[in-house]
């Protein structure tokens, strides 16, 4: 996928087969289609969001997004659609489709990444890759901190913005601010009681004036943090003053016909205004871009937990529900630290009425493992439930019920990151720098994606009137 412009301001059109030839559709098709359209027309939104299309055994086979749902997902069911070379294989096999609204247009886009890249529909031939999207990252450990924009931030030390849609726009926009807040790019290490750096020759960058030289110690720590404050006291929405100033520069420069230089300011108020199209970091955070080291991970579970070997085989489970109804639970197995998504099951909760995670954790946990003993096979090693004190007790209590000695359980509180295990009265608070937390964080994560997953799959049974 690309990240830059263009991605944003086109809809997603699914990979057609080249050699494929547009047929008639047969009499079921067309049937579908009239019943698909009158769908779309009153259920769907006119707002941002991504579409699901699934084949009749409820598999997604292509995710897309758009600014205006129904019109999007309406598109694909004229004749027009039928005939397209790039379209007409899918709409041949689609059987039902669903929607997930999108606050803005970038919640749609980044939504739209992160469920293809857990989907892999086969209709999807982009964003299955490695690629992430980037983020401006400013240190906080370093005297004189720097500010850069990357794809795979560091997970300590970092202050970080983003995901940004588009890396172009990210960097220019990072160079009008240089300008302004006249902080450092480059990868020094600067430390600022050593006086060897006042014999240091600086970059370009301080003779045009768009860094105040900490190389040279110029400038004093505290000055130089100052101006790193303000630079965050803009990413963080106190944005308005600077940007009036730079409009005011604009016209200023356009009535005195210094028409390059308000061609110049209007270049850098339009990148600035593009870091509006930025997503929640706790929201979007892509796992894949933090450096978790899985032999460590383990090694340190072993370790904090006692364990007589190191654990091969995580699963974890989490529960998703809309208002009360059509919960449904994931669970996700990662091997020897890393995702098995052949592995992947997905629970419909039948036994709890109403809203109830602790009943829904315990009925899942309880199906699991009875039919992992009534079929023999291995028990994992650690069984990771999301949430606190009162998930965990109840998964034990499924345990219990089944007389099945249970593995090591633990449970993950999302706001304080306190990890509760079996035999504990008392939390755990492991180092943010753990190795061993941030693989339980990844099991976490990945188990809450695939429930969110299912759930909105099942609630096209309610969006869509069936």
């Amino acid at each position: 996928m690309k990240h830059g412009d263009e991605s944003r301001a086109q809809e997603s059109t699914p990979a057609g087969d080249d050699g494929n030839r547009p047929v008639e559709l047969p009499k079921t098709q067309a049937e579908f289609f009239a019943r698909a359209a009158e769908k779309v027309r009153a259920k769907f939104p006119q707002s941002p969001g991504v579409y699901l299309f699934q084949d009749e055994a409820g598999r997604v086979l292509y995710v897309g997004k758009a600014i205006d749902l129904r019109a999007r997902v309406g598109s694909y069911f004229l004749a027009a659609a039928a005939a397209d070379q790039r379209t007409s294989r899918l709409v041949r096999e689609v059987y039902d489709v669903d929607f997930i609204e999108a606050e803005s247009e970038v919640d749609a886009l980044l939504m739209e990444a992160r469920l293809i890249k857990d989907i892999q529909p086969r209709f999807n031939r982009d964003l299955r890759d490695d690629k992430s999207f980037p983020y401006l990252q400013i240190t906080t450990h370093e005297d004189f901190p720097r500010v850069e924009v990357t794809r795979e931030p560091r997970t300590s030390g970092v202050k970080l913005y983003g995901p940004f849609l588009s890396a172009g726009s990210l960097r220019g926009a990072v160079q009008a601010l240089q300008k302004v807040f006249r902080f450092r790019t480059c990868a020094l290490e600067i430390e600022a009681d050593d006086e060897r750096w006042r014999w240091f020759r600086p970059c370009l960058l301080a003779s045009i004036n768009q860094c105040t030289a900490p190389c040279n110690l110029r400038i004093g720590k505290e000055e130089y943090r100052n101006d790193i404050q303000r630079l965050r006291t803009f990413m963080e929405g106190n944005r308005r003053k600077l940007l009036d100033e730079l409009r005011a520069e604009m016209a200023e420069a356009s009535a005195n016909l210094r028409f390059e230089q308000a061609a110049r300011l209007r270049d850098e108020l339009t990148m600035l205004d593009r870091l509006r199209e930025c997503g929640n970091l706790k929201k979007h955070e892509q796992p894949e871009v933090f450096y978790i080291d899985p032999k460590k991970g383990l090694a340190g579970l072993q370790k904090i937990f006692k364990l007589p070997e190191r654990p091969r085989n995580i699963e974890g489970v989490d529960i998703a529900h809309l208002g009360g109804n059509e919960t449904v639970a994931s669970l996700v197995q990662f091997l020897d630290g890393l995702p098995f998504k052949p592995g992947y099951r997905r629970f419909r909760i039948r036994d709890v009425e109403g809203i109830d995670d602790y009943a829904s954790i315990r009925e899942v946990v309880a199906r699991r493992f009875q039919q992992l003993r009534d079929e023999g096979e291995v028990f994992p090693d650690v069984l990771l439930v999301d949430g606190g004190l009162g998930q965990l007790r109840r998964a034990l209590e499924a345990f219990e019920k089944l007389q099945i000695e249970p593995p090591l359980v633990i449970s993950l509180a999302k706001k304080e990151e306190l990890v509760y295990t079996m035999h504990r009265s008392k939390p755990l608070r492991l180092s943010r720098r753990s190795y061993a937390l941030r693989l339980l964080q990844y099991v976490r994560d990945e188990a809450h994606r695939f429930a969110q997953h299912y759930h909105h799959l099942l609630r096209r049974k309610r969006t869509l009137g069936e």
